[in-house]
């Protein structure tokens, strides 16, 4: 069976996802506290057309990061003919994707205006609650099966997938986000980027690989 590529965002029109990039411009530039006149204005549509889209502002906060979310993805894997370079590559491509998300400048607005409304005691947790559903746990829920089927296929061995996650989560962002989040001026390459998630990815499969997935990496033992 072909898993095809994330498809979070095929349910919106051009249009639709033009609103959501003005909220994430309009966020960088202001901050958070963004209300649907301005993003009318900015996306030059109608308040109707935004509450007939999105609901109300929590819904298109909502959408919002879940556009965001979707530009992490796997990629294209054969899970019945799953091999190590093709393992190591959907890792790679994930985590070039999420490293290349999180260092942006929308994502570190999302997460600075979600942090402080995280400590604010807004009602249902705010932007931090939408952030953990439908960014980390939906990120979480799209890797999660190309860790289980890397080991359904031999080719990595843990017992929980959680942690395992987790691990490589650390792996490849290492301090990158919480740096960025305190201001630093850090700037990765596309090439850094790819370079980086290599790395990481190559780390990880030493930790959790079964075998020799990839070549010229000791074999060592989870």
């Amino acid at each position: 069976m072909t898993l095809p590529p994330d498809t979070q965002d095929e349910t919106l029109t051009e249009r639709q996802q033009a609103v959501l990039d003005a909220v994430l411009a309009l966020m960088v530039e202001q901050g958070g506290e963004l209300t649907m006149n301005a993003v009318a204005r900015r996306a030059s549509c109608s308040k109707e057309s935004l509450y007939k889209w999105f609901g109300d502002r929590e819904g298109l906060l909502t959408a919002t990061v879940r556009w965001q979310a979707s530009k992490v993805r796997t990629g294209n894997y054969d899970r019945t003919r799953l091999d190590a370079l093709a393992l190591r590559d959907s890792l790679i491509r994930f985590a070039a994707n999420w490293l290349g998300v999180i260092s942006s400048p929308t994502s570190i607005a999302l997460n600075r205006f979600a942090i402080a409304q995280a400590g604010g005691g807004t009602p249902g947790g705010g932007l931090g609650a939408i952030m953990l559903a439908n960014g980390r746990f939906a990120i979480g829920a799209r890797l999660k099966p190309v860790l289980d089927a890397g080991r359904d296929a031999g080719l990595i061995d843990f017992d929980d997938t959680e942690t395992a996650f987790r691990s490589f989560i650390g792996l490849v962002g290492r301090d990158v986000q919480i740096r960025l989040l305190l201001g630093d001026t850090l700037r990765l390459t596309p090439g850094e980027i790819e370079a980086d998630a290599a790395r990481a990815t190559d780390q990880f499969l030493t930790l959790y690989g079964t075998a020799n997935p990839v070549p010229g990496l000791p074999k060592t033992n989870a």
